[in-house]
């Protein structure tokens, strides 16, 4: 959800108006977003939005706080079908009990929660609604639908990690569409349609270079905070994709290839300028070690790193610690 989206519901509430918010801009209740669910849809959207008033202003305000200073946070909403079960729903076959009371009341609610837990809304909610507010910021039906009554959903506030993939081998293509399930952006570049095409890059933003080789390659721009995969075709160009992502220093840089390829990929971009400490700087081989083969494997272990690297990236230290010690890692 972005600024502006936000700005123009406060003005509206502000005004005594209704907050004009739809599916476009809250793809939580878009038609592809919960397939099935008949709870989250713009229809269920429409209710909430219609439920807000002035009381819900400092929500918005602080969600615009949160886009100004970069914070991972989410808006989140809560979707009543059953106001008399979401309240009385206080445990059930698995989870342990949150107090006498299920949801703190049977209405609708939009709330902002952050990385650290911190949760605004207009209204208090009980120990079991917090639980699954926090919880909903981790994805559709992580602990949303535990409870007869009512769902949850959310939008974040961050823009997504851009991730690029240099070269539309076979690994890159089973890549490109990993990455987009599990929330990266991605931008594939080749200079061969027969290769780059949307049966194999459905998903992605996708450039094809000119003359048959990376040269156009140098006309795009990466942001620092991008993340680069160099896989191309029999490693022809893997050169000057290293060379390009950490010229524009590119967050994360990782390159597939055995060592006694990766020796002369070494030595061909030394040549052409880059340091020893940039040449560090770049994963080789790219993906976590455990074995893996083939495209589909190779692809799988890749997006484990980028989810990694993210993870690290995204979270506060404090928040990583608690997530490793209830991993037992700590």
């Amino acid at each position: 959800m972005n600024r502006e989206t936000i700005e123009r519901a406060i003005a509206a509430l502000k005004a005594g108006q209704a907050a004009d918010l739809t599916a476009e801009d809250v793809p939580a209740f878009g038609p592809g977003a919960a397939k099935g669910n008949e709870h989250v849809s713009p229809a269920a959207l429409a209710g909430i939005v219609a439920s807000l008033t002035a009381a819900d202003i400092p929500t918005f305000e602080r969600a615009l706080r949160a886009i100004d200073e970069g914070e991972l946070a989410w808006l989140g909403f809560k979707v009543v079908y059953d106001r008399d079960a979401a309240v009385s729903n206080v445990d059930n076959e698995v989870t342990k009990k949150y107090g006498e009371v299920g949801s703190a009341d049977g209405e609708p609610l939009v709330f902002f929660c952050n990385d650290a837990k911190e949760i605004v809304s207009s209204r208090e909610p009980s120990p079991r609604d917090i639980f699954q507010m926090k919880d909903v910021t981790r994805g559709p039906s992580m602990h949303n639908e535990q409870f007869e009554g009512l769902t949850w959903a959310s939008v974040a506030l961050f823009d997504p990690v851009r991730v690029w993939l240099l070269g539309a081998s076979d690994a890159s293509s089973e890549l490109s569409k990993l990455a987009s399930h599990v929330g990266f952006e991605v931008v594939a570049v080749d200079y061969d349609a027969a290769y780059l095409n949307e049966g194999r890059f459905p998903t992605a933003e996708r450039i094809l270079l000119e003359n048959e080789n990376f040269d156009g390659l140098s006309e795009l721009s990466a942001r620092e905070a991008d993340y680069v995969c160099v896989l191309t075709r029999g490693h022809m160009f893997d050169p000057e994709g290293c060379l390009w992502a950490v010229r524009h220093k590119a967050r994360y840089v990782g390159m597939m290839g055995c060592a006694g390829k990766n020796d002369t990929v070494h030595d061909l971009v030394i040549s052409r300028g880059m340091t020893e400490e940039q040449w560090n700087s770049v994963k080789r081989p790219i993906g976590l070690k455990f074995g893996a083969k083939t495209p589909a494997e190779l692809a799988i272990a890749i997006v484990a790193e980028l989810i990694d690297v993210r993870y690290r990236d995204r979270y506060s230290d404090e928040a990583r610690a608690r997530h490793e010690q209830s991993l037992g890692r700590a």
